[in-house]
């Protein structure tokens, strides 16, 4: 958790705070969703893949889109 918060004041550094933090929390969205699958057995069905997809889109629009 502390290395999660390091990295996330390093990305301040280059980005907005509101984008740095949507990609924190994309990102952490996506890894728990991913842990999940491999790790519990949670399904990996289309629409759950697809939302976690448009996370992760909306999540790099964000990065490469910000000054």
């Amino acid at each position: 958790m502390l290395a999660s918060i390091v990295f996330l004041a390093l990305a301040v550094r280059d980005l907005p705070i509101g984008t740095a933090y949507a990609v924190w929390t994309g990102t952490g969205a996506a890894g728990v969703f991913i842990a999940g699958i491999l790790l519990f057995g949670e399904p990996a069905d289309v629409p759950r893949l697809a939302s976690v997809g448009l996370i992760v889109a909306g999540v790099a629009g964000l990065k490469f889109l910000s000054p």
